[in-house]
């Protein structure tokens, strides 16, 4: 049973396609950044960095390195979508985009998360091995099948995706419009639809179908009946999502997936029709048999552990955002609020004097510091260390206050820890963490 559902041979027109765009995506993704002046905001022009926790050692390349750095991942980009190398190419973009998403964050993105998923996922199928630059030059190469699995394994991932997006959102503050309401407040301005999107049924209509299409987006796209149905839905919902909420590639990349659950029939037809369709149904159990199903085991209980982890930390997570990243929470809580810092030089009982964020910190880094406990951590260790460079020895203390969802504030971080003496918690909770009983 094992072997018919994964090494079962189709028809591969699907996967080679999906390269296509996916290569295409990627280079737009990564010259937009430039373009879009994203590295100059996010990797140029702030002194450091909010790395993920332990990839301290991931720098942005000094000077203009790191718009050199966007445009190689630009060109490895174009050469995935033509083939031209296409496994190392793949594999160096995935490097590459690793190591930009966890040397920042004060540009998190849930879509970027994937992205990488998407790339390790994609360094290991054989997507070149038709329509390619590889094939061209060595038609050894040439393949017209792959196993299921291939096809199967992006399927469930994205099932996993979009199940626990739609779970999350069953807490009040979704149910009761406050989040829909608070999105669509900052696009007032837009022009055409601005005062639309005010209205009380929209934000009915968002709540309501965010809810629906992540729950049923995947059933119905597999279901023949509805397929068509669905996947029109689906061009409605990720263009209006592009338009309202300009998330880059996320929602092109979300309508490439379509060509994975039409009929390969009907894509090799659509897209490929000179390609010869494979029909056999071969079932060929390859070598790495014994390697594969552990892998995929262990990569899917991972993506099934990930998003629940924050039940099993104390406290809420929309308030400590212990457990938030990598859970697939997307477009929840707007925090808002406002955190000053204050250092004590041990050594000269002095007087706690408040630190001028404005001096270190870009506007998209003080708007993380204000409201994130882990940013707010980094910055205390970064204060220390700047101020070893110069043989002192600081303690910092912070004063916040929080707001999620537009409620009443509340003091986020305990104000009598030195932050410096602390160490960060990754698998459970930080008790200078100020905790609240959910409402």
């Amino acid at each position: 049973m094992i072997n018919r559902w994964l090494f079962t041979q189709i028809d591969n027109s699907a996967l080679i396609i999906f390269r296509v765009f996916f290569g295409f995506l990627i280079a737009a993704e990564s010259f937009g950044a430039i373009l879009t002046g994203w590295v100059r905001r996010t990797l140029v022009e702030p002194q450091f960095t909010f790395n993920f926790i332990g990839f301290e050692f991931l720098q942005p390349l000094p000077g203009n390195g790191m718009y050199f750095y966007f445009a190689l991942m630009g060109i490895f980009g174009i050469f995935v979508m033509i083939g031209f190398k296409y496994r190392w190419s793949m594999i160096a973009y995935t490097v590459l985009w690793a190591g930009v998403y966890y040397m920042q964050k004060s540009s998190y993105n849930n879509h970027y998360y994937l992205l990488l998923l998407l790339c390790i996922l994609m360094s290991t199928l054989p997507a070149g091995n038709y329509f390619s630059i590889d094939v061209k030059r060595n038609p050894l190469l040439k393949k017209i099948s792959m196993p299921r699995w291939c096809v199967l394994f992006i399927i469930i991932q994205l099932w996993i995706v979009y199940t626990y997006a739609s779970v999350a959102k069953l807490y009040p503050d979704w149910l009761d419009y406050t989040v829909a309401r608070n999105l669509m407040l900052s696009r007032a301005d837009y022009p055409i639809v601005g005062s639309i999107l005010q209205k009380h049924w929209t934000h009915v209509s968002i709540t309501y179908f965010g809810i629906l299409f992540d729950l049923l987006i995947i059933p119905l796209l597999l279901w023949k009946r509805t397929r068509l149905a669905a996947f029109c839905i689906s061009i409605f919902f990720h263009l209006f999502n592009s338009f309202v909420f300009q998330i880059g590639i996320f929602p092109y990349l979300s309508l490439a997936f379509s060509v994975f659950f039409f009929s390969k029939e009907r894509i090799h037809k659509i897209f490929m029709p000179k390609k010869e369709f494979y029909i056999d149904n071969e079932i060929i159990v390859p070598s790495y048999k014994n390697l594969l199903i552990p892998a995929l085991s262990i990569w899917f209980l991972i993506q099934l552990a990930l998003p629940v982890r924050h039940w099993f930390i104390p406290g809420d997570v929309l308030w400590t955002e212990e457990g938030h990243k990598l859970s697939w929470r997307m477009m929840l809580r707007g925090r808002s609020g406002h955190t000053n810092f204050y250092i004590e030089f041990k050594d000269e009982n002095s007087k706690r004097i408040r630190v001028d964020k404005n001096q270190y910190l870009s506007k998209k880094q003080r708007r993380i510091v204000n409201t994130k406990p882990d940013a707010i951590w980094q910055f205390a260790q970064f204060l220390k260390k700047e101020h070893k460079k110069q043989g002192k020895d600081i303690a910092v203390y912070v004063k916040s206050r929080v707001s999620v969802n537009g409620k009443k504030s509340r003091v986020l971080i305990d104000p009598d820890v030195d932050l410096t003496s602390v160490d960060w918690n990754y698998f459970t909770t930080n008790p200078w963490v100020i905790k609240y009983d959910k409402e």
